[in-house]
């Protein structure tokens, strides 16, 4: 399976938890919840969603609404078919979900999985936040020497575009290290909970100062 192939069956997995969906919606929530695959043709779902089904991890159901099935028969043609995630295809998502390997760190994967962060743990968030971190710090390494040897031989509009790009990575960096920040100050919050409760009778797990909460940098990540 190639890596873009993965990255489809990685989102259709994850929206397929949320909830059933026909080709049409599925689609349709693939170009406009996650931009990576405004590209995605009806021509690489179905294979996709065939070869989901062969393996067990998604089944096929009628539409259940009946206008939807009286128009179909007046109109001649075959009611949509909705696709439902099986107990095997959610454990297949999950292990998925676990993975941090480098995959995850590259551009088009890392927005996938960002966008279902809200499905992921603590811990798998962020390793794939420090390896996205990583990654780009590399690459940015890499940038700013290939600006410093090739300067003199750029005209301007060229190096503004190279500058442009170095920003664009600088600006990612620093959202990266708002987001690590305030994962592990949600950790940490988690670990000194009991010895909150215990000071303070709370059976809560926030401690009684609501300033001090975690702040959410965005709703894709709140947990």
């Amino acid at each position: 399976m190639s890596r873009r192939s993965g990255i489809l069956v990685f989102a259709v997995l994850g929206l397929l938890r949320e909830s059933p969906m026909h080709g049409y919606e599925l689609r349709k929530r693939l170009n406009t919840s996650l931009g990576v695959f405004r590209a995605f043709s009806y021509g690489s779902l179905y294979p996709c969603l065939k070869t989901l089904v062969s393996q067990g991890w998604l089944i096929e159901e009628p539409g259940s609404a009946p206008e939807d099935a009286l128009a179909a028969s007046l109109a001649g043609r075959r009611a949509k078919i909705v696709y439902r995630l099986t107990a095997e295809g959610k454990e297949h998502f999950e292990e998925l979900l676990a993975q941090t390997g480098p995959d995850a760190y590259e551009d088009e994967h890392f927005g996938v999985r960002f966008a279902f962060f809200g499905q992921t743990s603590r811990d798998v968030r962020m390793r794939v936040l420090e390896g996205r971190r990583s990654r780009l710090e590399e690459r940015l390494e890499k940038m700013r020497a290939s600006l410093a040897r090739t300067r003199e031989r750029l005209d301007d509009y060229t190096l503004e575009l190279q500058r442009h790009g170095m920003e664009s990575v600088e600006r990612e960096v620093r959202w990266l290290n708002e987001l690590i920040e305030s994962e592990r100050a949600g950790r940490d919050q988690q670990r000194s909970a009991p010895e909150s409760q215990d000071q303070s009778g709370s059976t809560g797990g926030l401690p009684r100062d609501r300033g001090s909460a975690r702040p959410d940098p965005s709703d894709d990540t709140a947990n």
